[in-house]
């Protein structure tokens, strides 16, 4: 599967480009985008995290794995990221190895929340996938991350319920099917 750059109506998702380090800087330092982000979440502190992170989701992209920059189609204002990769299971030892699912997943800056950006861009970013051969693609957020669930519904996900299946975590599970 190969997810080219997207197009909607209001939006591009592209790429990750070098030059978009201050935009990730900027994204990941706020500890409203973190707070929900893994077991032990911490803001970016410094600038150089951010371009070793444009890095390495530039190098892992490949049919595995989509990692988008989501800009407004109409001035390229960077808003946010979307992200299909494989989902990693619970286990004993970190790293935690592959599920052998597919997760869906967006991190949106908070001075763009409220303006359906999460839903029209994972929207297009699971329809994609799905169109591409994925059977599949499954979505955990954390049971208090109200937004992200309501994501979840509005794309046409399904609740599965709670599952500590994935990133030793108590999650909620979505899923799609093609």
């Amino acid at each position: 599967m190969r997810i080219p750059d997207l197009h909607t109506e209001r939006l591009l998702l592209r790429r990750w480009r070098p030059d978009d380090a201050p935009f990730a800087f900027d994204l990941y330092s706020q500890w409203e985008v973190q707070r929900f982000l893994g077991r032990a979440p911490r803001v970016m502190s410094d600038p150089a995290e951010a371009e070793t992170l444009v890095r390495r989701l530039r190098r892992r992209e490949d049919a595995h794995r989509a990692y988008r920059v989501v800009a407004l189609a109409d001035g390229g204002e960077a808003v946010g990221t979307v992200m299909l990769q494989p989902l990693p299971a619970s286990g004993p030892a970190e790293p935690l190895r592959p599920s052998g699912d597919t997760e869906i997943g967006w991190h949106f800056h908070p001075a763009h929340w409220g303006r359906g950006y999460a839903t029209e861009a994972a929207g297009a970013l699971l329809r994609a996938a799905l169109d591409n051969g994925l059977a599949r693609v499954l979505a955990v957020t954390y049971p208090d991350n109200v937004a992200s669930r309501r994501v979840c519904e509005r794309i046409g996900m399904r609740g599965l319920g709670l599952s500590d299946a994935y990133y030793n975590s108590t999650m909620e599970l979505f899923e799609r099917t093609a």
